[in-house]
């Protein structure tokens, strides 16, 4: 199989974004947990965050030209790909510890892999985004890592 993955695009394993720092409100985890049917009170109060709080805590404001087709916003430091039709490959999250309110966040994006499959209908490119999140004084909250495919 003819690889697409060329070094200059390999080289970009190991790249990371600017960290973005975010302050969590009991406000927001109040909102985010009646929009996503969390009920728990804890959430309802917003003593505590409720899964997947981060994610959208962490989302540049951008305008809809900025967006790719599908909705999402492409980071300045990934590599243009010879492939463009993105997918969702799959989603990890380790948690260490819930987000309270008045916690400041910072996340932390790294490009940690990228390599190449043959699909039924040609080659497929994967890549990994590892995502750190950590309190202000450096204790680690959560770990995700995020894979997309594209054909």
């Amino acid at each position: 199989m003819s690889t697409l993955l060329t070094p200059e695009l390999l080289s970009n394993i190991g790249k990371s974004a600017p960290p973005k720092k975010e302050l969590v409100t009991r406000r927001d985890i109040r909102k985010y947990s009646i929009a996503t049917g969390h009920r728990q009170e804890k959430f309802l109060a917003g003593e505590e965050a409720p899964p997947m709080f981060h994610i959208a805590l962490f989302w540049g404001v951008v305008e809809m030209e900025q967006l790719s087709p599908d909705g999402v916003f492409m980071d300045s430091f990934l590599p243009e790909f010879p492939l463009k039709r993105a997918m969702a490959g799959g989603w990890k999250i380790d948690y260490h510890r819930p987000v309270y309110p008045g916690d400041v966040l910072v996340a932390k994006r790294t490009l940690t892999a990228i390599y190449e499959k043959k699909g039924s209908q040609g080659p497929l490119i994967f890549y990994e985004i590892t995502t750190e999140v950590e309190s202000e004084s450096g204790e680690t909250i959560l770990t995700e890592k995020t894979t997309r495919i594209l054909r």
